[in-house]
């Protein structure tokens, strides 16, 4: 089968794989029926920081159609349509035990530590699958996972929803927390970019206000921003904007690092927000897009086969994009 695997930093190729054994007991084969490109696809591409196999099939983003059951599989039929959760977690920890999955002591991701969706067929635990409804598309569907990645930042930050908010990025999870925002009832939601097309269709999709994080400044009003870039220029630009007694949730997977006076956090009562994965919100991004179906398909750019995913990731990774997402379809 056609398949995209990573080999090392830098190293990504199209290659022909033999398709997964019969499942493993407690696992379930599927076809793949979308799978979505993420920025973190993208910076362990760039950097290696997460390869703890090689090769490895990236893609944690996935939806699919199971095709066949290991043994002691319960809640799951052959054709079933399915969604698949990222995180792989071991299950023994204390985070595990008190249901923080994603801050799991030796959690890894699908894609890593097994096979992901940039392939015709992967084969993945049944703990880690969802069932799809069937009036949810497959194309809509795999953006579950971003979605509730969105959904707990925005939980993490606990806006109230007369609170003007500030989301710094309209790449998928800024563009997406917008969107949860908007469906949330949030009525005042302001987005920066630099790309201009993208900033454009998310204010479009989701009734955003663009604003320029350049000119933002302190005495905007603002108190509450989603820092979704991974960018430590934006982020420093963040922290002299939000008002006292204001917070930023931290989303973006950050390159570099910054000088920072704690002061600054102390006297003005700001804080910051970590913002991992998610936790148990994924069937609650399900439900969400059930009702979203079409501002969900304006945000993605375009559908691709595996042959072309590394020009894709060529392509997003020098910014040319004016959508959110791209989804590969084997």
């Amino acid at each position: 089968m056609k398949s995209v695997r990573l080999y090392a930093k830098g190293d990504l190729r199209v290659e022909d794989i033999a398709a997964p054994p019969a499942p493993q007991p407690g696992w379930v084969t599927l076809a793949v029926t979308a799978a979505g490109i993420c920025g973190s696809d993208l910076h362990n591409f760039r950097t290696g920081q997460w390869i703890s196999r090689s090769p490895s099939v990236p893609g944690h983003e996935l939806t699919g159609r199971v095709t066949a059951l290991g043994a002691g599989v319960t809640g799951f039929a052959i054709g079933d349509r399915v969604v698949a959760d990222s995180r792989f977690w071991c299950g023994d920890c204390a985070a595990c035990r008190a249901g923080d999955h994603h801050l799991c002591a030796s959690l890894g991701f699908v894609g890593e530590i097994c096979d992901g969706g940039f392939a015709a067929f992967c084969a993945l635990p049944a703990r880690l699958l969802h069932r799809l409804p069937d009036d949810l598309p497959d194309d809509v569907a795999v953006l579950a996972e971003p979605v509730a990645v969105a959904l707990h930042a925005v939980k993490r930050l606990a806006p109230q929803r007369d609170a003007a908010v500030l989301v710094a990025g309209c790449g998928p999870i800024g563009g997406l927390a917008a969107l949860v925002l908007a469906a949330r009832g949030h009525s005042d939601i302001r987005v920066a970019d630099r790309n201009a097309r993208r900033l454009a269709r998310v204010c479009e999709v989701t009734g955003a206000r663009p604003v320029s994080l350049d000119a933002a400044s302190a005495g905007s009003g603002i108190r509450f921003a989603i820092e979704a870039t991974g960018s430590t220029a934006a982020l420093t630009a963040l922290l002299d904007c939000v008002a006292g007694g204001g917070a930023i949730a931290l989303v973006g997977i950050m390159h570099g690092r910054i000088e920072l006076d704690p002061n600054l956090l102390v006297e003005r009562e700001v804080s910051l927000i970590g913002c991992h994965a998610f936790r148990d919100e994924l069937p609650e991004a399900i439900n969400l897009l059930a009702g979203a179906a079409s501002q969900v398909r304006a945000l993605v750019e375009r559908h691709i086969g595996i042959a072309e995913v590394p020009e894709a990731y060529a392509r997003l990774i020098a910014g040319d994009s004016q959508g959110l997402k791209t989804l590969v379809r084997p």
